[in-house]
């Protein structure tokens, strides 16, 4: 039986950004997307949500200091 990593407790929340809300995003931090740290098409959460070369990623972790944390990541190869 293959687990879902998606449910795991470690895992963070992995979801894909529209375009409407990568530009969003840029905007109010003052980014172009080739400046966002960078996470591999291989990742296993990548695969899992269908993620591509090129799109953006919003990771939301929870925090024990800051309650939730929410980062940016491009796809790439």
């Amino acid at each position: 039986m293959k687990k879902d990593i998606l449910k795991h407790e470690l895992v963070p929340d992995h979801v894909i950004l529209s375009e409407s809300e990568v530009s969003k995003v840029l905007k109010k931090i003052e980014a172009h997307p080739e400046q966002l740290p960078k996470i591999k098409t291989d990742d296993p959460v990548v695969k899992s949500i269908g993620a591509e070369e090129g799109d953006i990623l919003e990771i939301t972790r929870k925090s024990a200091t800051a309650g939730k944390f929410v980062t940016y990541r491009r796809v790439h190869d």
